[in-house]
């Protein structure tokens, strides 16, 4: 109750995509059907990968956790959307937005974390096969999952209460279809200059630390690819991590473009679809990328 009683808003109005009722159906049920997709894809990943005793390897016990992880912070996000096609009224209270964004917040760091791990462990694999076993043994894969987590949560709690200390004076109307860090400073009419240092700081920890052992990780793997000397082998290691890479480039493209920019350049329409890639096509696609 002490973070209603700072501000003078009580709840936000999310704009979504569009006041046209006919085109509001129809993308009720495209998004509809590609939520289902996502809860089937990724469900369906986690189940596999704990019942398969093939399946009891470090990089599908690192998937089962990203599927978990695109399934939280699509479900935060989605269910909401697809509601507020049907309904005039699209608001959501100040506490209910604190908890949507705290958790879209958790999962996507998470997410990021997660294929930082998924790279380390690719490393291993291809570039220093006889010490994998030793180094990606099931401790330190618990380890490292575990520190993931916690440092998606400090991630969440500090980005979150820092958000929501703030003032809220100017508007109510968030311009975008979820409660997010951007539109949200936009709207506040306290002095944001140390929410976006969190940001661009929190970000590093996160978004670029793990993007840097991507890097690495891959740098290394194709310089290890580079010297075999067999066609035939270079495209078997390569397969190894190809859907990762694909992935990280998905994720890390619309990341980037969403969270690495000045607050007052947030283009509504740009960023909605920039949004709709990352919050509720790439939690589809990567069961799909990984199946394949």
């Amino acid at each position: 109750m002490s973070v209603v009683n700072q501000s003078s808003v009580q709840e936000f109005i999310l704009c979504g995509f569009t006041e046209e009722p006919n085109l509001q159906i129809l993308l009720f049920a495209l998004f509809l059907l590609v939520y289902i997709f996502t809860i089937f894809g990724n469900i369906s990943i986690m189940g596999i990968t704990k019942v398969d005793p093939s399946l009891n390897t470090p990089m599908y016990f690192f998937l089962h956790h990203l599927s978990f992880s695109d399934l939280c912070y699509s479900s935060v996000i989605t269910p909401e959307m697809l509601a507020n096609f049907l309904r005039q009224q699209k608001s959501i209270s100040l506490v209910g937005c604190a908890i949507q964004m705290s958790i879209f917040v958790t999962f996507g760091a998470m997410e990021c974390f997660l294929l930082g791990i998924m790279a380390y462990d690719r490393y291993y694999a291809i570039c220093s096969p006889f010490l994998y076993s030793a180094a990606m043994n099931r401790l330190n894969c618990i380890k490292l999952v575990a520190a993931g987590y916690v440092g998606s949560v400090i991630n969440s709690l500090v980005h979150t209460i820092g958000t929501f200390s703030l003032r809220f004076c100017k508007s109510n109307i968030i311009k975008h279809f979820y409660c997010d860090i951007p539109p949200l400073l936009n709207l506040s009419c306290s002095d944001t200059t140390i929410n976006q240092l969190l940001l661009v700081i929190f970000g590093i920890l996160t978004s670029w630390f793990t993007l840097i052992i991507i890097i690495i990780s891959y740098g290394y793997i194709i310089t290890t690819i580079i010297k075999i000397r067999s066609n035939q082998g270079r495209l078997k290691v390569f397969s190894t991590c190809a859907s990762h890479f694909t992935a990280v480039i998905m994720f890390y493209g619309a990341l980037f473009f969403m969270y690495f920019r000045p607050a007052n350049t947030f283009s509504v329409g740009q960023d909605s679809v920039a949004s709709i890639f990352y919050t509720i096509m790439i939690p589809m696609l990567n069961p799909v990328i990984y199946s394949l």
